[in-house]
């Protein structure tokens, strides 16, 4: 025990550890939701691709393309999965602010293999729909606004507000 005590807590916020691990828990667990959702919308609609008839007519290029969209959703979907089995293997084991840490990593690996996913998908996509010439200059664009808005702009707020003398959680 310090000279807090029992309930040291950020500035704010009376929580135990064990509170403040459960608080993270819940709000990781809920962002996960959000992505696991779309994640598992795209990765549906790419296992149909292989059996629509205009797959057969694709260039050899595209199908490998296609392989490679299909086998990064499936990385994605197991990453955003996995703090799910990551806290059921813990559970009970008095880890949850190591799961919390662990479960968190995951999450933000999966994010970026969605990044890696939605570029590889929509590069097949527009490749078919729209002219060659014009395609990585729309997927670059659209890759910059995501790493923009997904990374950059929370990387940040993050700093700006430590910066202020806002305490961190990480």
């Amino acid at each position: 025990m310090d000279a807090m005590g029992p309930r040291q807590a950020a500035p704010g916020r009376a929580e135990s550890p064990e509170e403040r691990a459960d608080r993270r828990w819940n709000e990781l667990l809920q962002e996960v939701r959000v992505v696991q959702t779309g994640v598992q919308i795209l990765f549906g609609f790419l296992l149909t691709v292989v059996f629509t008839p205009r797959f057969a007519t694709l260039p050899p290029g595209d199908k490998t393309l296609y392989v490679v969209t299909v086998l990064l959703g499936a990385a994605t979907t197991g990453t955003l999965i996995a703090p799910v089995t990551f806290h059921r293997f813990l559970t009970g084991h008095r880890l949850k602010p190591e799961t919390v840490v662990w479960a968190s990593r995951l999450a933000l690996a999966g994010i970026v293999l969605l990044l890696a996913t939605v570029t590889s998908a929509l590069l097949l996509i527009l490749r078919i729909a729209m002219d060659d010439a014009a395609v990585p200059w729309v997927v670059a664009g659209l890759v910059a606004w995501f790493l923009f808005s997904w990374f950059a702009l929370p990387a940040w707020a993050r700093h700006r507000h430590s910066a202020a003398g806002r305490p961190s959680e990480g």
